[in-house]
């Protein structure tokens, strides 16, 4: 994993409370340590991040996390920040951003019919999916701007697992749903050009909706052919030794293989030490966690994948030097 000066992507996901968190911290500072320039990204809005680095990370920007070798940066992603900029967005120049949409598309007599309606607010409201629409552009500006070519890993501690998968399936529904937005785009301009010209108001179209929308649907594609990169990006499962977190990791596993994003390890967080005492409760655990590693063993899904053992660790995992002492057992 820490071979090579190419850029390369790691997302860990899994259910809620596996140790998700800990373990992209600890990877981070392991790819620091081993001369990485590195970057974390949260896109969870739990803010777990800051707890784990003991330093506050929130404010969606850059922020340098002392004590590892190589540069280590972390960025918690800030979605009431960026329900503002929405809503900010939304109501440029006094109006609503989405009426100059429409009226790009030759329907501002329309935009203008809702106005009247007193619709603004439900058109200003923040879309849902807009956490991870944010982790989206952020990849973007991954992938394009100048101020992350530095960072040759990148590591994502992605939110809980159904937010993770609209998060990996965006791209593919964004593309589909502008593709059909730009088809009724063309639809009404030729149906909007022959009225106009019955009528003798033959005008050019304003070309500015239509080229932003394909542009975005150009940055749609290139995100999604980045997950789906073998080369470039590896989604690394986090689970725990329970029946419960093994059958979502299961459900998980299949819709990345359908979504075609590698995934190639499993870690088993929070395994119990070997017996050194006649603890009845201990016992029973873990014959609990036998059992349910035996069942990765035998599922379909998991067994192809690499098993990575993670102890259950006497002292909490916060702060650099506890996550290099984690990387050490986890990242050998």
């Amino acid at each position: 994993m820490v071979s090579g000066t190419e850029r390369k992507y790691y997302m860990l996901g899994g259910k809620g409370g596996v140790g998700k968190t800990s373990c992209a911290a600890s990877l981070a500072v392991k790819f620091a340590n081993n001369g990485h320039p590195t970057l974390v990204v949260s896109t969870d809005p739990a803010h777990s991040l800051s707890d784990s680095f003991a330093q506050d990370l929130a404010g969606g920007t850059l922020v340098p996390v002392e004590g590892p070798y190589s540069p280590l940066f972390a960025l918690e992603l800030n979605p009431e920040k960026a329900k503002e900029e929405f809503r900010s967005a939304t109501q440029i120049s006094g109006g609503s951003g989405i009426k100059d949409f429409m009226d790009g598309m030759g329907l501002g007599v329309l935009a203008e019919q809702l106005g009247e309606l007193k619709l603004g607010e439900l058109l200003d409201t923040p879309p849902p999916g807009l956490d991870e629409t944010i982790a989206i552009s952020k990849v973007m500006q991954f992938l394009e701007s100048q101020e992350y070519n530095m960072f040759t890993r990148i590591v994502f501690d992605t939110a809980p697992t159904g937010h993770t998968l609209r998060l990996l399936s965006l791209p593919d529904f964004l593309d589909k749903s502008i593709g059909k937005i730009l088809k009724l785009r063309q639809k009404i301009a030729s149906a909007s050009s022959a009225i106009k010209s019955v009528f003798g108001q033959e005008g050019t179209p304003k070309p500015d909706a239509t080229d932003k929308l394909e542009q975005l649907r150009e940055r749609m594609i290139k995100v999604r052919e980045l997950f789906r990169d073998t080369t470039s990006t590896e989604f690394i499962i986090v689970t725990i030794p329970t029946v419960m977190a093994i059958s979502e990791s299961s459900r998980l596993c299949a819709s990345l293989k359908m979504e075609d994003v590698p995934v190639k390890r499993l870690i088993a967080n929070q395994i119990l030490p070997p017996s050194t005492s006649d603890c009845k409760f201990c016992a029973m655990k873990r014959k609990d966690q036998s059992r349910a590693l035996d069942m990765i063993q035998n599922d379909p899904e998991l067994s192809s994948l690499m098993l990575i053992q993670a102890p259950l660790v006497d002292v909490e995992i916060r702060g650099v030097p506890a996550l290099q002492f984690l990387g050490d057992i986890v990242w050998k």
